[in-house]
């Protein structure tokens, strides 16, 4: 029987470190890039905040680089997704969708999450032309322009507080009439005058052929239209990790994110390892996701030299 060193599930700014460090470290790695080599950062147009990149690089490219720095040291990538695991241990398995069974000593989980969105077509249609998931990635772009940023709890109210220091104007749009974010949030954005928070507020279309140029919005007790001219809409209504294969095998909150050991990416399973956003509920960027790849293989490197396996 083959037992691998480690498999790493999921691509991406994580999963792609952990495997560049882990094949520096002569552990063989095999990576599963899942349904969406790449992850998220393939739906991103120009990304500006990550560094060594100074005049900005697409996010393709960008995963293109990770993919081909990674497979100069010898990582052997898959492009099949994992369905099934049993992490009874110490030898892992993993299934893939093909029904294929691996076995490894140890594992590092980098499959990301997902934003979830509206539902409506337009919405699709202009992301990354004005539609974004992502204030603090995005937000630059539309410095001194009219936004809008739809969701009540804490992320979207940081967010609206993050665009309102870039933007004469950021349309705050709240399906209820009250807020799920923190009284302190709460306070924040109200108190700031470049936020105006549209209560009852439901977004029905997203007008513009090749940019965002408006939305148009109902109100949920009047069901009174109107449009709203804004440069940019920022969708912030909550993530979802991705982590339904390992949910009868490792701790996670409420909301799917796997829960790791405090300063590290260890799980409640030995030979088991998390990194980037399927458990990062706070940061969700791409530097930090790279920089949890980079403990995570650390810490599965430590994990096998531990155990005498390398």
């Amino acid at each position: 029987m083959n037992i691998h060193h480690t498999v790493i599930i999921g691509s991406g700014p994580a999963g792609y470190t952990a495997a560049i460090y882990a094949a520096r470290a002569n552990m063989h790695p095999v990576l599963y890039t899942g349904a969406e080599p790449g992850g998220q950062l393939m739906i991103t147009t120009e990304v500006e905040n990550y560094p060594g990149y100074p005049d900005g690089v697409q996010g393709p490219q960008m995963m293109d680089d990770f993919l081909k720095q990674a497979q100069r040291f010898n990582t052997e990538v898959k492009y099949e997704k994992i369905t099934g695991v049993d992490f009874t241990g110490p030898v892992h398995k993993l299934w893939t969708e093909a029904g294929e069974v691996i076995h490894t000593h140890s594992v590092i989980i980098s499959t990301g999450a997902s934003a979830k969105w509206l539902g409506i077509p337009s919405e699709q249609r202009l992301m990354n032309k004005g539609v974004s998931a992502c204030a603090v990635c995005d937000g630059f772009f539309f410095r001194g322009k009219d936004v809008a940023i739809v969701g009540a709890g804490d992320t979207a109210a940081e967010e609206a507080s993050y665009l309102a220091k870039l933007c004469p104007k950021v349309h705050m749009l709240v399906r209820r009439d009250s807020m799920r974010a923190s009284k302190i949030m709460q306070e924040r954005v109200i108190n700031t005058p470049a936020i105006q928070i549209h209560w009852n507020t439901e977004t029905e279309e997203i007008l513009g052929d090749d940019e965002v140029k408006a939305i148009r919005v109902r109100n949920n007790i009047t069901n009174e239209l109107n449009e709203i001219a804004v440069s940019a809409l920022f969708v912030a209504i909550g993530h979802q990790p991705n982590s339904d294969p390992f949910k009868n095998w490792l701790s996670m909150d409420e909301q799917g994110y796997i829960i790791t050991e405090p300063n590290s990416t260890r799980t409640n399973r030995a030979g088991v390892f998390a990194s980037g956003d399927v458990q990062d509920r706070v940061y969700r960027q791409a530097v930090t996701a790279a920089g949890s790849g980079c403990m995570a293989a650390l810490d599965a490197e430590r994990y096998l030299t531990a155990n005498g396996i390398i």
